[in-house]
């Protein structure tokens, strides 16, 4: 019975990586999962919408799963529950905003009959021979949790995201006296958020960007403003609100998902708005420049964002003047850093006056610095560290601050999606890897789009298709019309006329060789198409097209 007493922790997302978290935690037949996040594409990741992480090992498990626990209602925690959900049946379990914003989502994917459970900090709910309980923290989205974990050998505790900070917006301080008391009961492994760890010192309080707004309001008191930020940062809408209501300006929101996360968040009493601030878009000409304050999405240079459309003169309400000054209250996430510019050269071209993080205090992160991070490990004080929630270089340096602090370093696992630590009271192994990866979802596909696919629209995007149709005689074995080229992304066929024909009549010599060879099947025709044309206009061009030839039976 001794030899069964073991727990395994599982990442399948969160690892390596900023976004798309998610982990297990397995005890004998039962998991809880904590959190379950997406991500966006990169550069590489052509056409595709957003990444979720593969649950192939939980749609194989799935009769175990007893409960799926939230941290926060941010899209790197709960954006992949929709789809996860049209695979697997489980109960959820989140605090009230983090669940409001979830029941947003499930009705845009029209997801019924969902189990949802709406828990508050502090409370503890036990699935099976395991007790999960959420701990207070600050964060930059109102009612994050860290979840503490019981289980036979100890507490888990999953940091979630935080910071530590003495003034939030919302006057709810971090439980500090709770996780010191959960690290004096016995901590056996602690999974801890690694966003902030290479920046020293502490993380600024919310409540001094609320300084720089008052700030900004009183500098351009004629002036239009226009303010991104992210939509879930609900302490930063208050603030604008607040700053608004002082100088008697009216909020106008825009962007789809920043008007659903306020909807929710008011309707939960997690902002205070005086009743006639908040007006709508459409009656924006009622009202002088110097009375109005916009918040928008976009702070991340988005393509389809309200901030982005407004930059580019597209946005249907929202036209720039030389009065606008627009505020970014967002730095860039890492790999968005030039989408931002291209926003903030669009924006200074128009003529508007852009204020950024550069030229004032106008963000602060919403994650924990290395200060804070010593502050939470020395609480803990976990007997096997996991650093979590961050691309490499931010895992090591958090391992490396665990040990500074008397972590042994033999007890500090880094960790790879899908890789499987199983703790025993003898101690603490790598026993192997379960399916994890990345999941490509492209507009309602999900999974269809691979590497073979991205590979081909890299292709595509870079040298273009040459497509050649050919008409063929099976019964006289004989071409019986083409053949034609079509070119699209490669050449602009009429100042390239000569180049055409002679790809003809490199298609032609092939066909004659095929001919005199007696080769009539389609698959070996079109090889040999495919070779010769390829060859041939790398030769001329340098340039390696998609060469698609296209057999149509007469």
């Amino acid at each position: 019975m001794k030899n069964s007493n073991k727990l395994k922790i599982i990442p399948l997302g969160g690892m390596h990586e900023v976004g798309k978290n998610l982990t297990l935690i397995e005890y004998r037949d039962e998991i809880i999962i904590v959190d379950c996040g997406m991500t966006f594409p990169g550069e590489e990741h052509l056409g595709i919408d957003i990444i979720i992480p593969d649950v192939s090992y939980l749609i194989k498990n799935q009769e175990k799963i007893k409960a799926l626990v939230l941290t926060h209602g941010h899209e790197d925690h709960i954006g992949a529950i929709p789809y996860v959900l049209k695979k697997i049946k489980m109960p959820i379990y989140g605090t009230p905003l983090t669940i409001g914003l979830l029941e947003n989502k499930l009705k845009e994917h029209r997801l019924g009959n969902v189990d949802l459970n709406v828990v508050h900090a502090g409370d503890n709910i036990k699935f099976g021979k395991m007790e999960v309980e959420w701990i207070r923290v600050n964060h930059s989205i109102p009612d994050s949790c860290a979840i503490a974990i019981k289980t036979p050998l100890g507490y888990v505790y999953h940091s979630g995201d935080f910071k530590v900070d003495f003034t939030p917006i919302s006057g709810e301080k971090i439980d500090l006296k709770r996780i010191s008391q959960i690290g004096e009961k016995g901590v056996i492994a602690m999974i801890g958020e690694s966003v902030n760890v290479l920046r020293e010192g502490y993380t600024m309080s919310e409540s001094k960007v609320g300084e720089t707004f008052n700030r900004l309001f009183s500098q351009k008191k004629d002036n239009r403003l226009i303010i991104a930020t992210f939509a879930s940062n609900v302490h930063r809408v208050q603030q604008i609100i607040n700053s608004a209501e002082k100088y008697n300006r009216k909020v106008v929101l825009s962007g789809r998902s920043m008007v659903n996360v306020i909807e929710t968040a008011r309707k939960l009493n997690y902002l205070n708005v005086k009743k006639n601030t908040i007006i709508d878009i459409k009656d924006i000409n009622k009202y002088d420049d110097n009375e109005l304050v916009f918040i928008t999405t976009g702070s991340q240079g988005e393509p389809m964002s309200a901030l982005t459309r407004i930059a580019c003169g597209e946005h249907r309400k929202i036209h720039l003047t030389k009065n606008d000054v627009v505020i970014l209250s967002a730095t860039p996430i890492p790999g968005n850093e030039t989408d931002v510019t291209k926003v903030i050269n669009k924006l200074l071209e128009s003529g508007a006056e852009v204020v950024y993080e550069s030229l004032t205090e106008i963000h602060v992160s919403g994650h924990a610095r290395q200060e804070e991070l010593k502050l939470i490990l020395t609480l803990v004080k976990p007997k096997y560290f996991i650093p979590a929630h961050g691309e490499i270089r931010h895992l090591f340096k958090h391992a490396e601050i665990a040990e500074s602090l008397g972590v042994k370093k033999e007890n500090i696992f880094i960790m790879d999606n899908g890789n499987v630590l199983e703790i025993s009271q003898n101690g603490a192994k790598f026993i192997g890897d379960v399916p994890s990866g990345e999941i490509l979802v492209d507009g309602l596909g999900i999974g269809d789009v691979g590497n073979i696919v991205l590979r081909d629209r890299k292709h595509l995007s870079e040298d273009g298709l040459i497509i050649v149709v050919l008409g063929v005689s099976r019964e006289k074995k004989k071409i019986v019309s083409g053949p034609e080229i079509i070119s699209r992304g490669f050449v602009y066929v009429r100042e390239s006329e000569d180049l055409m024909e002679e790809a003809k009549g490199v298609v032609q010599l092939s066909l004659d060789k095929c001919s005199s060879e007696d080769i009539f099947d389609w698959s070996s025709l079109k090889n040999t198409i495919r070779d010769d044309l390829k060859g041939y206009l790398f030769q001329q061009t340098k340039r390696n097209p998609m060469i698609l030839p296209i057999i149509i039976e007469i």
